[in-house]
């Protein structure tokens, strides 16, 4: 067995996972090797430009790679071998039914099998269906018999625009094995973090793999109720805000995931609600509740385009309509899932003219949206709008001059799907205001 005193980690995947977990492993003091196929993903980060968005990751690439702590490559031949710990944190999308697709996974597991030298760790980073650790240990020892290995999972709870601080503060670290090895090894790798206070929990291996799902389950299970407080609040005069606060005070609910809008969207929620709902289908067990939450959700999109369709009496043929935000939340370029997509296609399909700006995602949103005139600020996108809709509640959207904004529009509407604003304040300004569960 290798000495973990002075652990080698290497990360295969630099996509959001995979390079979060790398970068923040190297600013606590750890060599790390990321991987990755892409060539030219790999290029960009030793030229030190960041494939994705994400506040504070830059300064971090840019210090421990100074240090000679922190590298990039192509070639898993020059990570694996020398390492103690290697985290597979590759994507898990999803397939036609719902399910997640596994593949880069196994793929990964395959090919670095041969590659060991001495006893190593597999930690599975990515998030992947209950069984998937022991589909990726048979792969390996039926790929390479004699290496010395062990497979963990270890979940990652990051949440995109705060990924820095959740990996480096978290409010706790699960770790999946049953191998006394792999816990002595995973224990002194996560041994800076617990010190700093949040609990390491050991379970077996398909528990914690079952754990990351049941949590995002959870949370998008809150969105999803207060969305739907939120159509009751409308129908019946009541202020969702004060709803949410109030119950939030409560501590066995909690505030967090109470914020009523257009619903779940990014890399995590919609996934892994269908993949739940995917891996109970081949258990024989029935799960309604996340039925619910799903199809709540996906009906959540057309709502706020029915809502902006009302504010502009209930046609909107001909009207330019300003959407400001169209990453699925602030602070990140993630358009996966966005809930500005449908709604922006929905108002597209009743006849609108779509003129839209958001701080980090327009490149990314090129991609998916067509017939958009995109934008250089949040003023030139609603510049002759008959309505502006907020769509993502980025801080630069929270303070916007409203009386400049009156006398560029062609029409004083706005729909706010993020509850940013207040009524009186907008309506002080001669505005038609919309927002979500106030009556």
């Amino acid at each position: 067995m290798k000495s973990t005193r002075d652990l080698k980690i290497a990360t295969i995947g630099a996509g959001y996972v995979g390079l979060v977990t790398g970068v923040c492993f190297s600013d606590f003091g750890y060599e790390v090797i990321c991987v990755d196929k892409d060539a030219g993903k790999i290029d960009r980060l030793n030229a030190g430009e960041m494939p994705i968005y994400e506040d504070g990751l830059e300064v971090l690439v840019e210090r421990n790679v100074k240090v000679g702590r922190l590298h990039f490559t192509t070639d898993l031949s020059k990570a694996a071998p020398n390492a103690d710990v290697i985290f597979i944190g590759v994507g898990t999308p999803p397939a036609k039914d719902g399910s997640a697709d596994i593949q880069y996974v196994l793929a990964a597991a395959e090919e670095l099998a041969s590659l060991l030298e001495g006893f190593t760790v597999i930690a599975i980073k990515s998030t992947v269906p209950v069984g998937t650790g022991d589909k990726v240990e048979a792969l390996m020892r039926k790929a390479a018999p004699e290496a010395d290995f062990a497979v963990v999972s270890n979940p990652e709870f990051l949440r995109e625009g705060a990924a820095i601080a959740d990996f480096t503060d978290p409010d706790r670290v699960i770790i999946g094995t049953t191998d006394e090895r792999a816990r002595d090894v995973m224990a002194r790798l996560y041994r800076p973090f617990s010190a700093l206070g949040p609990p390491t929990v050991f379970t077996d291996r398909r528990t914690s793999e079952l754990l990351k799902y049941a949590a995002n389950a959870y949370l998008a299970t809150k969105i999803s109720f207060i969305n739907e407080i939120a159509d009751l609040c409308e129908a019946v005069g009541a202020n969702v805000t004060d709803v949410a606060f109030g119950m939030g005070l409560d501590d066995r609910i909690g505030s967090k995931y109470l914020a009523p809008g257009p619903g779940f969207g990014g890399s995590c929620f919609p996934k892994d609600t269908r993949a739940l709902l995917d891996i109970a289908k081949s258990a024989g067990v029935k799960s309604r509740i996340v039925e619910q939450v799903v199809e709540v959700n996906e009906t959540r999109k057309q709502s706020m385009a029915d809502k902006v369709l009302k504010l502009c009496g209930g046609s909107v043929k001909g009207r330019t309509i300003a959407v400001l935000g169209l990453a699925f939340k602030p602070n990140t370029d993630d358009v996966r899932d966005t809930p500005a997509f449908p709604i922006i296609k929905a108002l597209q399909k009743a006849g609108a003219k779509i003129r839209a700006f958001d701080p980090e995602a327009m490149e990314e949103s090129k991609a998916h949206l067509t017939d958009v005139t995109y934008c250089v600020d949040a003023y030139d996108c609603v510049r002759g709008a008959d309505v502006a809709v907020l769509a993502t509640e980025w801080a630069q959207f929270h303070n916007l001059d409203f009386s400049h904004m009156g006398e560029i529009m062609n029409a004083r509407k706005i729909a706010d799907l993020r509850n940013i604003y207040t009524p009186e304040d907008v309506r002080r300004h001669n505005f038609d205001y919309v927002s979500i569960g106030r009556a």
